[in-house]
This record gives C-alpha cells, sequence and structure tokens, in this order.
C-alpha cells in the first residue's frame, strides 16, 4: 500500500516545483516582445484564467484519495475507455516534459566542460542524471519529498535575491506606463504563451495516493501554489522590465539583467538557479511518471506487473522503472521534440475533460458531501470549457494530427492489454 507521507507544504513545494521549470529563465524577453509592458497584466489576466482551471481540479480532486489524478476523474465521470486515453495522455505529456528538460543540462554543463556537449558526453548525462532520479523515488516518497522541498527552496532563493536585488536597480523611465495600448494579437499570444508557463498543477495530483487528507490539502495546495507562482512571475517581469533596457532582444533575460546589476558573480548565481530549476521539475516529473502506469495498472488497463508495491519502500517501483527506461529512450533519441508537438494540446484537453468531469460528477455522484464544492461550480466549469475550447482553436491544423495520430498508438497498446487479460483467463 502506497504510503500517505505528503503534507500540505509537501504538496505546495511540489506543484511550484513543477510549475516553476526552465521557462521562467527565458520567458520575461518573449512575452515583453509581444505585449511590452503590458506583459505584466498579461501575466495576471492569465494568473485569473488559470485560477478557474485549479477550481475546477480542486473540486474534483478533493472528492477522491486514490492514485490517479485526471485519470481517475475521468474514469469515474466518463468510463474506462476515455480515462485510458486520458492516462496516455497524461504519460506522453510527463515524457516529453522529462525528456526537454534533461537535455538542456548538457547544454549548460558544456559551458565549464565542452566535452559534455558531444553526443557521448550527453547520452552518458541524460543516463546518470535519469539514474539518480529513479534511485530517489525509488526508496520512498518520503525521500522523494525531501529532494523536492530541497531542489524548490533551491530554486526559489535565487530568484527571491533576483527580485529583491533588482529592485534597487530598476530604471524609472523603464517602468513608465505607455499612452498607447498594445496590439490585440500581441496581447493575446502573451496570455496563451503565459497559460503553459502555469501549467503542471493538473500533474502532480496524479499522486493523491501519497497525499495526506487529500481532501483538504490538494485545494489548499493548487490555489497556495498558484498564489506564489504568479507573485514571482509579476516581480520577476518587473523588475527585467526594469532593470534591462533591451529585454526584448534578449536570449537570457535573467542572466542578462542580473548581470548588469549583480555583475559575473550574479550571472553565475542565476545560471546556477537554472539548474537546480530544471533540476526541481526533473525530480517532480519522475516522481509523477513513475505513478501514472501504477494507475492504469491499478485498473487492469495495463498489466497487473506494474502495480506492484516495494514491500520495504511502499513506492510502485516497477512502474517507476518502466517511465524512467521510457524516459531515457525519448531523451536520447530526439523524438520528445516530436512529444512536445503534441504536449500543449495534450494540455488543454486535459483541463477540458476535468472540466466537463466536474459537471458529470455533480449528477453522478450528487449525495456526496465530504468535498471541496465550488459556490458558483457549474459556472466554473463551462468557463473552464469555453477557455479550453478557445486554446484549441488556435492550435494548427498538423498538432491536432499528430495527437491522433498518439491517441491511435495509446489505443493499440490499449488492445494488447485485452488480449493479455483475454488469454491469462483462458490459461
Amino acid at each position: 500500500m502506497l504510503k500517505r507521507e505528503i503534507g500540505k507544504w509537501d504538496l505546495v513545494l511540489f506543484m511550484i516545483n513543477s510549475l516553476i521549470g526552465a521557462g521562467i529563465f527565458g520567458l520575461p524577453s518573449k512575452i515583453f516582445a509581444l505585449s511590452a509592458w503590458y506583459s505584466i497584466p498579461a501575466l495576471f489576466i492569465t494568473a485569473g484564467i488559470v485560477l478557474i482551471l485549479v477550481l475546477n481540479f480542486a473540486e474534483v480532486g478533493s472528492r477522491y484519495t486514490k492514485t490517479g489524478g485526471p485519470y481517475l476523474y475521468t474514469l469515474k465521470a466518463f468510463g474506462r475507455f476515455p480515462a485510458f486515453l486520458m492516462g496516455w495522455l497524461l504519460l506522453i505529456t510527463r515524457l516529453a516534459t522529462y525528456a526537454a528538460l534533461v537535455n538542456i543540462l548538457p547544454s549548460y554543463l558544456s559551458f565549464f566542460y565542452p566535452e559534455l556537449g558531444q553526443i557521448g558526453g550527453k547520452t552518458a548525462i541524460i543516463f546518470f542524471i535519469t539514474l539518480f532520479f529513479t534511485v530517489i523515488n525509488y526508496r520512498g516518497v518520503r525521500n522523494s519529498t525531501r529532494w523536492n522541498n530541497g531542489l524548490a527552496i533551491g530554486k526559489l532563493i535565487p530568484l527571491l535575491v533576483f527580485i529583491i536585488v533588482g529592485l534597487f536597480f530598476i530604471q524609472p523611465e523603464n517602468i513608465q506606463i505607455p499612452k498607447e495600448l498594445p496590439e490585440i494579437s500581441g496581447f493575446s499570444q502573451s496570455i496563451f504563451l503565459l497559460i503553459f508557463a502555469f501549467t503542471g498543477f493538473e500533474a502532480i495530483i496524479v499522486s493523491t495516493g501519497e497525499i495526506k487528507n487529500p481532501r483538504k490539502n490538494i485545494p489548499f495546495g493548487l490555489i497556495i501554489s498558484l498564489f506564489v507562482v504568479s507573485l514571482f512571475y509579476g516581480l520577476i517581469q518587473f523588475v527585467s522590465i526594469g532593470t534591462l533596457t533591451n529585454l526584448a532582444q534578449s536570449e537570457k533575460p535573467l542572466v542578462d539583467a542580473a548581470y548588469l546589476f549583480m555583475g559575473n558573480g550574479g550571472a553565475i548565481f542565476i545560471t546556477i538557479g537554472a539548474l537546480i530549476s530544471v533540476s526541481g521539475t526533473l525530480n517532480t516529473v519522475m516522481f509523477i511518471g513513475g505513478r501514472i502506469p501504477f494507475a492504469l495498472a491499478d485498473e487492469k488497463q495495463l498489466p497487473s506487473f506494474f502495480a506492484k508495491i516495494h514491500a520495504k519502500f511502499s513506492t510502485p517501483t516497477r512502474s517507476l522503472i518502466l517511465f524512467a527506461s521510457l524516459a531515457f529512450l525519448v531523451s536520447v533519441s530526439g523524438t520528445f521534440i516530436y512529444a512536445l508537438t503534441i504536449s500543449v494540446i495534450s494540455k488543454v484537453m486535459i483541463f477540458l475533460i476535468v472540466s466537463a468531469a466536474l459537471l458529470r460528477l455533480r449528477f453522478k455522484e450528487k449525495d456526496q458531501k465530504d468535498f471541496f464544492k465550488l459556490r458558483f461550480g457549474k459556472i466554473s466549469a463551462w468557463t473552464g470549457i469555453i477557455l479550453s475550447i478557445i486554446l484549441l482553436s488556435t492550435s494548427k491544423i498538423e498538432e491536432f494530427r499528430d495527437v491522433a495520430l498518439t491517441l491511435l498508438f495509446g489505443v493499440f497498446v490499449w488492445l494488447l492489454n485485452l488480449l493479455w487479460i483475454r488469454k491469462k483467463k483462458e490459461k
């Protein structure tokens, strides 16, 4: 049986680790190039939009105490086959996220040792990093939580130093509110880009079976982590605009800004912060990814072999090893670039389905009382559905094609598992 060792503040740090990845170190210049000073209000408008989605997850997530997250919600609301496809999408997005992030680390490290940027060195780094985080998560959820908490605090400290020191070097002319309003297209693109800077929370609640008092702590963790991340993002954007005159042209805005007001040591400090940030998110992805095959196997939608729990560490070690092996292969093969093209649509589909599940579960399980019930839940659910549809409408037809092909491969896996179960029954 899985152990419930993730407390409410552990959960907050897990979510912060998942939300704040490598993207924040390049995001300020990207959104500034699209909407200039108005990137700050765009950021807080986005936080309001994401809050609606977070509240939908808070209600649905507080209904259950079992591992599975969006997979489990889809299972309860819409049945086994849609649930399998949801689990498949969750697995693909976690693999793509892990592979994209782990490929960043050799690039950073090659600055100190150029040979690490070569194919052999890069493969070795990816292997040992993957092995390292597999071992951490293999040895129990308490061990994973300690590492996660340390890495989360380790990534927040450099960002906090950047904000506090940077506020003393703000150039007033850089932060004056312009008279001209931004172009609607640029402003809306900023919001679209920012929405995905706030994603990651949807995966953390896969680990519900290891969260203490999930009916209270999941809503708490979701809302508090969104507030903290919004505050950090807003202040980072403000400092970047106020200190870096050529922000729109910067490829590494936080490093460039830190160099201006803290010198070379400050730039190195922020670079180390970026490495810690990536590492923290990798640990989180490994932790959650290792639970997805377990959740599917626990419902007999993958071979029961992957539902086994380690007798000593109480972790789904076989499921973890499967995810780690797939993550390594995807990371070194380069196929994660393809997977990334479908991860955006996959995430929006997850938001859409969970919002719809809120409506379905209110009808299907209307006698349930012990959960976090939104006061205007139906309005929030419909708003989440409409926002998700709007986001999907901006995607390219090629991306929908790639998602369809990925789901088709998932159906093939689902059919293979049905054949496996049938053969076992015949024996």
